[in-house]
C-alpha cells in the first residue's frame, strides 16, 4: 500500500526517532520538558482519565476508550 499520507506520518515517525536516537527514555524527557513549559507559559494541561470505565456514556469513551478496541 503506498498512500501518500501514511508515507508522510511514517516520514515523520522516522525523523523523530532519529532526532532521540530511537531512545525512548530521551523522547519522553523532551515531551516532559516541553510540558513543564507550556505549564510555565499559563496553560493547563489535562491528563487522560485514570479509569476509563467510569466515565459517563460518552462518545469519547465509547471511541477512544473502549477496552479490547484500539482507535
Amino acid at each position: 500500500m503506498s498512500d501518500e499520507i501514511i508515507a508522510e506520518v511514517r516520514a515523520i515517525k522516522d525523523s523523530i526517532g532519529a532526532k532521540f536516537n530511537y531512545d525512548l527514555r530521551a523522547l519522553f524527557q523532551e515531551i516532559k520538558r516541553g510540558e513543564a513549559e507550556l505549564q510555565a507559559k499559563g496553560f493547563h494541561l489535562i491528563t487522560p482519565p485514570t479509569d476509563p470505565a467510569s466515565l459517563p456514556n460518552t462518545a469519547l469513551q465509547r471511541g477512544r476508550f473502549k477496552t479490547g478496541r484500539h482507535v
